[in-house]
């Protein structure tokens, strides 16, 4: 095996890239469709609403804030 430049990104890394994106999309899916993102917290199971996700489509993150659902 030849020892020289490295032309694709180490697979850890592109694991981790692909993770992001999927979370991104899953994210932005409930967004749209209004369904609640349900997480795993502190020992609990906490849901966030659409209203309080922010998706950032074009890096792959995302926030959630903390708006309280009526």
């Amino acid at each position: 095996m030849k020892k020289g430049k490295r032309t694709t990104p180490p697979l850890a890394y592109r694991a981790e890239e692909a993770l992001r994106k999927a979370v991104a999309e899953a994210i932005a899916e409930h967004r749209r469709n209004g369904v609640p993102i349900a997480i795993w917290r502190n020992g609990k199971v906490v849901r966030f609403y659409e209203d309080q996700i922010e998706v950032q489509e074009n890096q792959d993150e995302y926030t959630v804030t903390s708006k309280k659902r009526k």
